[in-house]
């Protein structure tokens, strides 16, 4: 009985892991049509999601194009960095914890 107490006690002192925003931040020399489209292959967005997040960005210099835990969201940092190297743009993305 007092394996399964100990046992009931540790599981109920896991804590939900800390979850991160990936944001896109405005430049003067990426394309609106570029960042539609990476909202749509990395974030997954559909294009009215998208066009609403990109019109965000360039109105407010930065918009959350998701939330997700810490690796994912440094991977999802990873993939855009690389796409906008690729094709020449110098489009930054940032994660920040979320509150």
């Amino acid at each position: 009985m007092a394996n399964y107490e100990e046992a009931l006690e540790v599981e109920m002192c896991i804590e939900e892991p800390k979850m991160y925003h990936v944001l896109l931040h405005n430049d003067d020399y990426t394309t609106m049509d570029f960042v539609v489209e990476v909202l749509e292959s990395i974030f997954h967005k559909s294009q009215s999601e998208a066009m609403a997040i990109m019109l965000e960005i360039h109105e407010k210099g930065e918009a959350i194009c998701g939330t997700y835990s810490h690796e994912i969201a440094k991977t999802k940092v990873h993939h855009v960095t690389r796409l906008a190297k690729a094709e020449g743009f110098p489009l930054r993305s940032s994660l920040r914890e979320a509150r």
